[in-house]
């Protein structure tokens, strides 16, 4: 056998490492609208590139306390970097434990995107920017009224390219309840979802976005 040329390739080439996607676990109270929305926002092809999302449907329709220690417990598995929760505050009944919720979430690094009154006035601040208090049975109407829908399911396409106009609507509203002094759980009108959609679409959602 002739020898190898010299400076001539390997036959085994190496293979190209790919990084790692970070992988963010959502758990949602709800779902149709939030599981639809999220998956939208999933599909984005500079998300999909970057991260991979995987979304937890509670199947008792639990409170929020309830979410927060499943994602308590799914944080510690060595594949998981972020947990979220997602849950409403509702109006004129709040959900029960929402402050125990909120805290427990913190102290084990669980991050929450909180509606209030309720995941339709994020999906509202798409189309509309509402800052008058409200309960839960009108912000649905209203947002059923801007984008068609006949029931719980969501066209997540509608909204895609809006997002960025619902963060700096949901974002004033906080800086209008800071100023006025209202505190969670009364800062109603109100949504963090603005802090996940940072989290997850770094680069284009904070496009000409800054966060708070």
């Amino acid at each position: 056998m002739p020898p190898r040329r010299a400076g001539s390739r390997p036959l085994k080439r190496k293979t190209q490492i790919r990084p790692l996607k970070r992988t963010i676990v959502i758990f949602c109270e709800g779902e149709h609208s939030e599981p639809d929305y999220i998956n939208g926002v999933k599909r984005l092809p500079e998300v999909a590139a970057s991260t991979s999302i995987s979304i937890e449907i509670d199947p008792e329709r639990g409170v929020p306390l309830k979410l927060v220690q499943r994602a308590i417990v799914r944080s510690r598995e060595p594949e998981t970097d972020e947990c979220w929760c997602v849950f409403d505050v509702e109006w004129p009944e709040n959900h029960p434990n929402l402050a125990q919720a909120v805290s427990l979430a913190h102290q084990h690094g669980i991050r929450v995107a909180i509606s209030n009154p309720c995941f339709e006035l994020w999906l509202l601040l798409h189309f509309e920017d509402y800052r008058r208090f409200v309960n839960t049975k009108e912000v649905e109407r209203r947002s059923m009224k801007w984008d068609g829908r006949t029931g719980k399911h969501i066209d997540a396409a509608q909204y895609m390219s809006r997002r960025k106009t619902a963060i700096i609507r949901a974002r004033a509203l906080e800086a209008q309840h800071e100023q006025n002094g209202v505190a969670f759980p009364n800062n109603n009108p109100s949504s963090s979802m603005a802090d996940l959609l940072l989290a997850i679409d770094r680069q284009s959602a904070t496009d000409g976005v800054h966060p708070s």
